[in-house]
C-alpha cells in the first residue's frame, strides 16, 4: 500500500564562454553559454517572442534581463501589468555529439531516472547532463530559485523554462522585480567520470547546504504497519531494535509515521498514543531520538472557507481539504504546529505531501504542466516557486534545532533549509519490486545530491516476512554503505540470528561518515547493481 493510498482512504556576462566553443579546460564557475539567443515569454497561454535589446528582451510590458552574478547569470523578469506564465531562453548550438543525457525531477524520484538519448520533447527538471563519451557538459540553475525550472535539449539547442505560474494562473508581478533564477554551467575535468562531475556540479548549484551534524540513522515504522501504530507499538519496536545499538556517541532515531494524529489536526493527539510529549520520553529513555512524520497544508474540517486552497480536479478535497499557503494565518498555525513538535520533545520532523497539496499532482505527473489550469491562490502576486520557498522558510524557522525531513517537496527548494530529503517515491514491506524501482533507481542517479543538497534519504528498508530476506539485505547493504541516510522498517517478529547481525552492522556504519557510494554501471543500467562502497567494488543482485 502506497502512503497516497492509504491517506485516501483515510481522510549573460562579459567572461562568458560561448557555447558553440565548448573547451574541455572550463573549470567550475565558467559559463558554458553566452547571452541568449532568443527569449520567449507565455500569457494567455500563448508563447510571444521578445525582441532582444542589448543586454535584456522585451514585448511591451515584458521584460527579461541577464546579469552576471558571482559564477552565473542570474535571470531578472518584470511583467508590471502582464499575468506572466513562464520565460523561455534558447541558445542555438549543435547538440548532436553528446549521446546521453541525465536530468532530475522536480520532487521525489519515480523509478524512472537514467542517462537517455536525448529527446527534444523531455523534460529535465534543474539541471541537464550531456555527456559524448568522454566529457560532462553540465546546465543548471541554482538551489532556492523563484521559478521552477526544466531544460530541454534540442537538436539545434538548448532551451530553459522558468515557470512562473501563481496557482493554475500566471503570476502578476505588479511592479516588482523577480528574480527569476541564477543559471550555472560546467564542464567535466579531463579524464574525470560522470559521477563525480554531477556531485561537484551538485556544489555548484547549492553553495551553502544545511546539513546533519553527524550521520542520521534509525527506525521508520511505515512500512511494518502503514499507519496501523500506536503508543505500545512504537514503544515495543524501539525497545527491540535499541539493541542493535553500538554507537552511543550518534544515537539513532525512531520516527513516528502516520496514525498519531486525529486526522483533520496534526496538532491533535489520537487515543492510540494520548501523549505524545510522553512518547518522546519513552523512545529516549529506551536509547533513540524521537521523529515525528506530519502533513503541513491539512485543514480541519471545521474551518471557514476562506482558509481553504481552491478545488483542484484530481485532489480529494472533500474528505482532505487543504489549507491555502498564501495565506498568513496557514503559515502562522504551520509555524506553531513545528514549535508544538519541539516542545513534545521531537528531535526530528518529516514533512510530507507539500507538492501535491499544492499543485494537486504527484511529480511523476508533472509533464504538460504542473497543476490544472485556471485556478489560482488568495495571493497571485507570488509565484509557486515563491509560495513554496515561503512555507519551507516557515517550516525551517518554527523548527528550532529539530532536524527536518522534506518528503514530497521540490527538491531544488529543499536544499539549503533541510537537513534530509526523501528523494524517491515509497519503496515497500510488501513487494521487492518497488523497492527496486524506487529505492535502488533513486539511490542510484540521486546520490550526488547527497551532502551536496542535504542528505539524501532513499527511504526504508522493509525487513519483513513478505519480501525475501535476500533482497531486503542487500538494499540494507547498499543504503548502510552509501553514505546515505538509514531508515529501517523492521517486522520484530521475524528477526532470527541473520537479520539481527546484518542490522547490528548496518547501524554500525550508517553510524559513522563514509565516502558516497558510487554506482559503476548507472552509465547503461537504471538499477546499477555494481557499485564502490568504502573503497570496494560490491556486486548485488537485484533480480
Amino acid at each position: 500500500m502506497l502512503r497516497r493510498d492509504f491517506v485516501k482512504l483515510s481522510a549573460a556576462g562579459a567572461a562568458s564562454v560561448i557555447f558553440s566553443r565548448l573547451t574541455h579546460a572550463a573549470v567550475p564557475g565558467n559559463s558554458l553559454i553566452n547571452h541568449p539567443d532568443e527569449a520567449w515569454a507565455m500569457t494567455g497561454d500563448k508563447w510571444v517572442r521578445l525582441v532582444k535589446n542589448g543586454a535584456a528582451f522585451a514585448f511591451r510590458d515584458i521584460s527579461v534581463t541577464l546579469k552576471t552574478s558571482g559564477n552565473g547569470q542570474a535571470v531578472y523578469v518584470q511583467a508590471p501589468d502582464t499575468e506572466l506564465q513562464a520565460i523561455k531562453l534558447r541558445w542555438k548550438h549543435d547538440t548532436s555529439r553528446y549521446t546521453s543525457v541525465l536530468g532530475d525531477h522536480f520532487e521525489r524520484s519515480y523509478g524512472d531516472l537514467a542517462w537517455k538519448q536525448p529527446d527534444a520533447n523531455s523534460k529535465d527538471p534543474w539541471y541537464a547532463l550531456l555527456f559524448d563519451g568522454k566529457q560532462t557538459a553540465c546546465f543548471g540553475v541554482k538551489t532556492g530559485c523563484n521559478a521552477i525550472c526544466f531544460w530541454q535539449v534540442k537538436s539545434d539547442g538548448l532551451e530553459l523554462t522558468l515557470d512562473t505560474h501563481s496557482g493554475g494562473v500566471g503570476v502578476k508581478l505588479g511592479q516588482r522585480k523577480l528574480h527569476a533564477a541564477d543559471i550555472v554551467t560546467m564542464m567535466s575535468r579531463a579524464a574525470e567520470n560522470p559521477y563525480f562531475t554531477a556531485t561537484r556540479f551538485c556544489k555548484l548549484m547549492c553553495t551553502r547546504p544545511l546539513l546533519p551534524k553527524q550521520p542520521v540513522y534509525g527506525i521508520n515504522d511505515w512500512y511494518v504497519v502503514y499507519g496501523n501504530n500506536s503508543y505500545e507499538t512504537i514503544k515495543a519496536q524501539t525497545q527491540a531494535m535499541a539493541e542493535f545499538v553500538t554507537d552511543h556517541n550518534n544515537k539513532p532515531f525512531s520516527v513516528i509515521d502516520d496514525g498519531w494524529q486525529q486526522p483533520d489536526d496534526f496538532s491533535i493527539v489520537n487515543d492510540k498514543f494520548k501523549d505524545m510529549h510522553k512518547m518522546a520520553d519513552e523512545i529516549k529513555g529506551l536509547g533513540m531520538r524521537p521523529g515525528l512524520w506530519t502533513r503541513p497544508l491539512i485543514a480541519r474540517l471545521d474551518d471557514k472557507p476562506g482558509m481553504l486552497a481552491p478545488t483542484i480536479r484530481g485532489r480529494d478535497d472533500a474528505k482532505a481539504p487543504i489549507l491555502d499557503p498564501t495565506i498568513p494565518e496557514t503559515i502562522e498555525r504551520v509555524k506553531r504546529n513545528m514549535a508544538l513538535y519541539k516542545q513534545w520533545g521531537y528531535h526530528m520532523v518529516k514533512h510530507d505531501f507539500t507538492s501535491y497539496d499544492i499543485f494537486g499532482k504527484w511529480g511523476m505527473r508533472m509533464t504538460d504542466n504542473f497543476t490544472q489550469p485556471g485556478w489560482k491562490y488568495n495571493d497571485q502576486t507570488k509565484t509557486n516557486a515563491e509560495i513554496i520557498n515561503n512555507l519551507y522558510k516557515a517550516i525551517r524557522q518554527s523548527a528550532s534545532d529539530m532536524y527536518i525531513i522534506g518528503c514530497n517537496t521540490m527538491s531544488h527548494l529543499s536544499a539549503g533549509l533541510f537537513e534530509l530529503n526523501r528523494i524517491g517515491d515509497d519503496t515497500s514491506g510488501k513487494e521487492w519490486p518497488r523497492t527496486k524501482k524506487m529505492g535502488v533507481n533513486t539511490l542510484g542517479f540521486r546520490l550526488p545530491q547527497n551532502n551536496t543538497f542535504y542528505a539524501a534519504d532513499g527511504d526504508c528498508v522493509g525487513i519483513t516476512k513478505d519480501v525475501a530476506w535476500e533482497k531486503s539485505k542487500q538494499w540494507l547493504q547498499l543504503v548502510a554503505e552509501s553514505g546515505s541516510p538509514l531508515f529501517i522498517s523492521a517486522e520484530v517478529g521475524i528477526l532470527d540470528a541473520d537479520r539481527k547481525a546484518a542490522i547490528k552492522t548496518a547501524f554500525a556504519q550508517a553510524a559513522k561518515v563514509q565516502p558516497n557510494g558510487e554506482p559503476l554501471d548507472w552509465l547503461t543500467n537504471p538499477f546499477p547493481h555494481k557499485w564502490k562502497l568504502n573503497n570496494r567494488e560490491v556486486d548485488f543482485n537485484w533480480d
